[in-house]
């Protein structure tokens, strides 16, 4: 019976010993578990503050960006302003030196004594009149598109840097 005790009395120290060994991998497993999710949130939190910090620097990027644009249009809109200025008195010059010639031409008509002589006149004054037009119209031309080309420069520029750009990142 000695034999059977001694069973009896491993049968109870085994099972205390799987318990044990149950508990200890259970310990094991949470342990390692808590582990793995640690090491997992260090890695997602990672990489959201690499993202946050990315988007902060997009952010900055564009804002930098758009105050560029804001400065060429602003630009573009000086150069326009002070052009169309300079081309307004252009204008009223051209117009007053226009009113002088006629009121010149009207004295010099006024002292005409026959109708052949008012006629070659007119048809002189008639010539340079639509010789000054044509010359006044070509410089406004000129004038006009040179003032477009430099309004439109700061413009183009920042246009020319968006393609740069987006050519890099694209």
């Amino acid at each position: 019976m000695t034999t059977s005790k001694a069973k009896i009395v491993e049968v109870p120290h085994t099972a205390e010993h799987a318990a044990d060994k149950g508990i200890d991998a259970t310990v094991s497993n949470l342990k390692e578990g808590v582990a793995k999710a640690t090491a997992g949130f260090e890695a997602t939190q990672a990489k959201v503050k690499e993202g946050v910090e990315k988007a902060m620097k997009n952010a900055e990027e564009l804002a930098a960006f758009n105050q560029g644009n804001m400065e060429a249009m602003v630009k573009s809109g000086q150069i326009w302003a002070t052009g169309m200025q300079h081309l307004s008195k252009h204008l009223a010059a051209a117009a007053q030196a226009s009113l002088d010639d006629s009121m010149s031409a009207f004295k010099a008509l006024s002292g005409i004594k026959s109708l052949k002589d008012a006629f070659e006149l007119q048809s002189a004054l008639a010539r340079a009149t639509l010789e000054k037009s044509l010359a006044e119209s070509g410089k406004l031309t000129d004038a006009s598109f040179r003032l477009t080309e430099q309004a439109l420069a700061p413009i183009t520029a920042r246009v020319t840097v968006a393609v740069e750009k987006f050519a890099k990142t694209g």
